[in-house]
């Protein structure tokens, strides 16, 4: 699948936040972890942690689920491969356009 402009914006939106990408890079890390233990990287409130996680799970890159009284947190890979793509895509495009600056200029 690929991601579109207009579906990379809350995606990287998404990323944007450093709490947000502490969260993730923890997640990556360690694997599912309770909202206590996702929300132990990042020096915000308990309640501004659960509006981060609620970001991340709304831009698809988290999801949810419930273990007794807890609720666990697990990374999504298949957005962070998709915005990885669109970069490398971009990144083609950016290469593309410096080659063809460099010829018309060489020329």
């Amino acid at each position: 699948m690929s991601v579109s402009t207009a579906g990379a914006a809350p995606l990287f939106d998404a990323l944007g936040d450093p709490n947000r990408l502490r969260i993730i890079v923890r997640l990556c890390d360690l694997g599912p972890s309770s909202t206590s233990q996702v929300t132990s990287v990042i020096p915000v409130t308990r309640q501004a942690a659960s509006k981060h996680l609620s970001l991340l799970e709304n831009a698809g890159l988290v999801t949810s689920s419930r273990r007794g009284r807890q609720r666990v947190w697990t990374v999504r890979t298949e957005p962070l491969a998709e915005a990885s793509d669109y970069l490398t895509r971009l990144s083609r495009r950016w290469d593309a356009a410096v080659d063809r600056l460099r010829a018309y200029v060489e020329d």
